[in-house]
């Protein structure tokens, strides 16, 4: 694969997607599909259309398409992508229909646990752990190997979701994310990967200079549910074929939103609360009251997501003890700084929980 062809996916992908952003917000508003702001929001104009996740969706499909039909894969690349688009259109399908009604977290759990099977079915599976230090391999049963990888994919879909509160937060992130496993494919030469991850990586880049803060789309439900379950699948392509301490390395790239939802569920049990219950003491809302602006927030948080990512591919050069001491030291230096933030201290009062801020970008 030369950087030639590495270009194809990339660049049609960005331009499909920049091309089809503003017809879909002018369909979104055309039938009501816009964003309306609540207390929990941090959101506080009127009328910006959802859907952007449909122009995302769009020129990844386009991308995935070109690149196929120029690359000649072999049959395992087509179960895949056939894997990739069924389950995604699931979601997307999803996403739609909550941007438009709101559904409940209970209601769209089981559809994205289909989509999870779906993906499994064609191929996408944690089926074996190894030992860093011995590289003994078990190998999961098949109930197990069903379980771990549902698991997985809805856990990853719902941190980036859980992640879509601030303008260009969710794409840029998931971007960042995405270049990192992309990469990672790479160096494992598993070219799966690399093709999808290129066509998602452009198609994220095309959608991001319209939802940066001021955005003038969101990417909805049906973007965020999108990117998070591509980048679920794309952590394991990456998995499949590499020798370094298993999962560790896609935890650590997606380490930021993972975070997130730990803390969310953490939070939440410490209040006794139901964990699908939603509040305002997410990373971006105590960044974005930190920060006072909706772009220095986004921005420090791609800069740690960034710094997870560094991290995440330094990895992939490590083994045995060396590995497991960088591990710790990384799980030691990241719980010191979640502490000093303040984000082990549920239950007092914070200024996000009185409301948002509203800057000079009317948000």
């Amino acid at each position: 694969m030369t950087p030639a062809t590495m270009l194809v996916p990339l660049l049609v992908a960005g331009a499909v997607t920049a091309l089809a952003t503003p017809m879909v917000g002018r369909f979104a508003r055309a039938v009501g599909v816009i964003d309306r702001p609540d207390e929990r929001k941090v959101n506080r104009r009127h009328d910006i259309p959802l859907l952007g996740g449909i122009a995302v969706a769009l020129g990844f499909y386009v991308g995935l398409a070109v690149v196929r039909l120029t690359s000649g894969s072999q049959v395992e690349y087509q179960n895949h992508v056939e894997g990739q688009i069924l389950g995604s259109l699931i979601l997307i399908a999803l996403g739609a229909v909550d941007d438009r009604w709101a559904l409940s977290a209970r209601a769209k759990l089981p559809v994205q646990i289909a989509a999870a099977g779906v993906a499994i079915h064609y191929g996408f599976r944690i089926d074996h752990l190894t030992d860093p230090i011995s590289w003994t391999i078990w190998y999961l049963p098949a109930p197990a190997m069903w379980a771990v990888t549902g698991l997985w994919i809805v856990a990853i879909t719902n941190a980036m979701n859980l992640m879509d509160g601030l303008d260009g937060l969710s794409a840029g992130v998931g971007a960042i994310i995405g270049a990192t496993l992309t990469f990672i494919c790479l160096q494992a030469q598993q070219w799966v990967g690399v093709h999808a991850g290129l066509a998602f990586l452009g198609a994220l880049l095309g959608f991001l200079p319209f939802n940066f803060p001021p955005a003038r789309i969101f990417l909805g439900d049906t973007g965020a549910l999108f990117i998070g379950f591509n980048l679920s699948l794309l952590a394991l392509e990456g998995y499949q074929k590499l020798a370094v301490l298993t999962f560790v390395v896609p935890l650590l790239a997606l380490a930021v939103p993972l975070m997130d939802t730990a803390l969310s569920i953490y939070r939440r049990i410490r209040q006794r609360a139901s964990i699908m219950s939603a509040d305002r003491q997410h990373i971006h809302h105590r960044l974005l009251e930190s920060e006072g602006s909706h772009r220095a927030a986004v921005l420090s948080i791609y800069f740690l997501t960034a710094c997870f990512c560094v991290i995440a591919v330094s990895f992939t050069n490590l083994e045995g003890w060396a590995a497991l001491l960088f591990l710790l030291l990384v799980i030691v230096l990241t719980l010191r700084l979640l502490r000093n933030l303040g984000f082990f201290a549920v239950g007092e009062a914070t200024a996000t929980a009185q409301g948002p801020r509203v800057d000079e970008e009317g948000r």
